[in-house]
């Protein structure tokens, strides 16, 4: 599966015409499936400023380590709520609160669910974007910044209790039909962190831990007011050795469900 074409890498994307809803990582998996459904309304707040709300809900199943079955065990859970500015022509930042629910498995044979077996996580992140246009492509280089909160299923501690991550992503769009209605997104994502443990409370080195790479088909006609975007993702961990896995993903925007046609 790592030589499928082109390879992957989320988050939400891209800003300025299409909303996407990219996988999140999923541990060690050989593969993974995702879908996603979401909103995406435009804001009138004020005049001459572009505020934008995205609000998503995505599943995602999962394989053991060692086959391919991405139906096997249920993987993770995500509500997340995402403000995004288009503040200029090409600079856009955003500000968003997620809450997930992920299923924890052992890296070893059986794969036994661990103790506990599921992390509950809030998240919030900001990140800032700038898009680069050519007539061929347009490359939007942007930083996100998270911090992330742990707990177990009954909302007790869970042993990896803070994380901060930075994450770094390039997105190239190229589009394929003469109304843009048609796109092909790639993406390169490479992500750092640091973690908080709950006992002892120490800080663990800010360090690399894995790249993320994609390649997606976007369509958005304008006959309709969805977007859909079908992808596949590739997540390389930095562990020892790396690991690879593989996610099949789609998602479904409906765009200004709440703006009058008339």
């Amino acid at each position: 599966m790592r030589t499928l074409f082109w390879s992957f890498c989320f988050s939400l994307l891209p800003f300025f015409t299409f909303a996407q809803v990219i996988p999140p990582g999923l541990g060690k998996t050989k593969m993974a499936g995702w879908l996603a459904v979401g909103i995406q309304q435009d804001l009138d707040t004020a005049e001459n400023t572009k505020w934008q709300s995205v609000t998503y809900l995505g599943v995602a199943r999962k394989s053991d380590p060692d086959n391919y079955n991405l139906f096997a065990k249920p993987a993770a859970f995500i509500l997340n709520q995402e403000f995004k500015n288009n503040f200029s022509e090409n600079w856009q930042y955003s500000l968003a609160l997620s809450y997930r629910r992920q299923n924890e498995y052992s890296d070893t044979a059986p794969y036994d669910e661990m103790d506990p077996p599921l992390r509950q996580e809030f998240r919030m992140y900001g990140r800032i974007s700038y898009e680069f246009k050519t007539p061929i492509v347009s490359i939007t280089p942007t930083l996100r910044q998270e911090f992330r909160k742990f707990y177990a299923p009954d909302f007790e501690s869970f042993p990896e209790n803070f994380q901060v991550r930075s994450r770094f992503r390039l997105k190239f769009s190229f589009p394929i039909s003469l109304d843009k209605t048609h796109r092909i997104l790639a993406f390169s994502e490479q992500l750092f962190s640091s973690s908080q443990d709950s006992n002892p409370k120490e800080w663990s080195r800010f360090k690399y831990k894995d790249s993320r790479f994609a390649l997606y088909y976007a369509l958005s006609p304008k006959e309709m007011p969805f977007n859909f975007n079908l992808g596949y993702m590739n997540n390389i961990i930095a562990s020892q050795p790396s690991f690879s896995g593989n996610y099949i993903a789609l998602d479904v925007i409906w765009k200004n469900p709440f703006t009058s046609t008339e």
